[in-house]
């Protein structure tokens, strides 16, 4: 059964620093294609970032240059590091685990969420 769980979200001022966790159990987060994706209030989700099995990265343009994905295989955890957070970066946030199809992932696994707000 695979799980993600995050952690890591809160309040911040404008300008402030975050670091989310997703702690994945139930398969080998080296073999997957993994992202963080976040939904606003009133908004359709949206793909922050993703990363592929061979490590490489696609950013949105909206967080290029202020949010990096990082992974540690050993301890099967994903990270978003989020510096120079602006009040539209408030949303929910979440982890997804998927499977490479051609040049695409494939999301299946999601975890429950977690939320960030930044206030001006």
């Amino acid at each position: 059964q695979v799980q993600l769980v995050e952690s890591g979200g809160g309040s911040v001022q404008s300008g402030g620093s975050l670091r989310l966790s997703c702690a994945a159990s139930g398969y080998t987060s080296s073999s997957y294609c993994m992202g963080w994706f976040r939904r606003a209030p009133g908004k359709e989700r949206e793909e922050v970032v993703r990363i592929d099995s061979d490590s490489s990265t696609r950013y949105a343009d909206s967080v290029k240059g202020r949010f990096t994905i990082s992974q540690d295989n050993a301890k099967n955890t994903l990270y978003l590091q989020m510096n120079s957070l602006k009040p539209e970066d408030t949303a929910i946030y979440y982890c997804a685990a998927g499977v490479h199809y051609f040049s695409s992932c494939i999301f299946r696994y999601w975890g429950q969420g977690t939320q960030v707000t930044v206030s001006s």
